[in-house]
């Protein structure tokens, strides 16, 4: 068999804003009607290093995607992503083997293009001001990807190593490093969590009425999200899966019913409701789900076919 092959550069050329905006829009309309297959994911472990996750998909019109995912977290020591991903795609109509990408570039970028998506359904019409917590890899792609739906007045950015934050705000005209995430989110509208971080990095108390938050870190057995936030705001997610124990789901909100909750998908829909008051706090917490992978993967497969990027190799 042929298979057309993406490495990570040809990857990131290929996974244009809009399309991805659009696509994941549809991949959450799918989840929510039931339209998707999507198992839960597993994991293979490996003791106080990392984890090794599969995690396959099936959403009509965008084919079947399977990622296999690892997440290192030490590995920023070592100078290497903590995410580190492959993609497969097969053709849903005879199961054959497509084309295989890097999925590192998409991991990163389908996740803050997701939490972009919440921000431009959920933030007050007049959010201004934009603070991520986190300058590493999802820090970074956040930055790029909450410029596309919105101009923020003011963007702050804090990490836990303050010349990340420095060197991250450097790339981004108007943005600037500060010192604490306490003076970073105050009065923030747009509250972006992205570490790596076991327990939670910003307290409900310092949230301005009406903010916004996203969380995209995953840390067993707890996480970066406050569990006050999560209960006392209002709270969307990809799908209830990620209510279930970790690998599946995320233990940030353990003990939360799912019921409270509502889907990206539900709201595109006209389901649920979005933003219900000026003062409300709405809270996007991320799992990662598969139909995500399907939706950024089959938007790269395409631009490559179109435009003959890529090579084939036979299996």
């Amino acid at each position: 068999m042929d298979v057309l092959c993406l490495d990570a550069v040809e990857v990131e050329r290929l996974l244009d804003p809009e399309p991805l905006f659009a696509a994941l829009a549809g991949a959450f309309k799918a989840l929510s009607r039931g339209d998707v297959s999507v198992p839960p994911r597993i994991s293979a472990e490996v003791p106080d290093a990392g984890f090794v996750a599969s995690m396959p998909g099936y959403v009509p019109g965008m084919g079947i995607a399977v990622k296999l995912v690892s997440v290192f977290p030490r590995n920023h020591d070592r100078g290497l992503p903590s995410h580190q991903a492959l993609i497969a795609i097969f053709d849903p109509d005879t199961g054959t083997p497509l084309c295989l990408m890097d999925g590192t570039f998409i991991t990163a970028f389908r996740t803050a293009a997701a939490a972009a998506l919440s921000a431009k359904l959920l933030a007050r019409e007049d959010a201004a001001v934009l603070t991520i917590i986190g300058a590493g890899v999802q820090g970074a792609a956040h930055l790029r990807m909450l410029s596309q739906i919105r101009r923020f007045s003011d963007t702050r950015i804090a990490s836990r190593d303050q010349e990340h934050a420095r060197r991250l705000a450097a790339e981004q005209p108007g943005a600037r490093a500060v010192e604490s995430f306490e003076e970073a989110v105050r009065g923030a509208d747009v509250v972006c969590l992205c570490t790596h971080s076991g327990e939670p990095v910003v307290r409900a108390e310092w949230l301005k009425p009406g903010a916004h938050v996203t969380s995209v870190g995953y840390s067993p057995p707890l996480g970066e999200l406050d569990p006050q936030i999560a209960r006392r705001g209002h709270l969307f997610v990809e799908g209830r899966v990620a209510f279930n124990p970790p690998p599946a789901g995320c233990g940030d909100l353990a003990g939360i019913n799912p019921d409270t909750a509502t889907e990206i998908g539900e709201l595109l829909l006209g389901r649920r409701p979005g933003r219900r008051s000026e003062d409300e706090i709405t809270v996007y917490k991320s799992m990662g789900h598969a139909v995500e992978d399907a939706a950024a993967a089959s938007v790269v497969y395409r631009a490559a076919v179109e435009q003959g990027v890529g090579r084939t190799m036979r299996f």
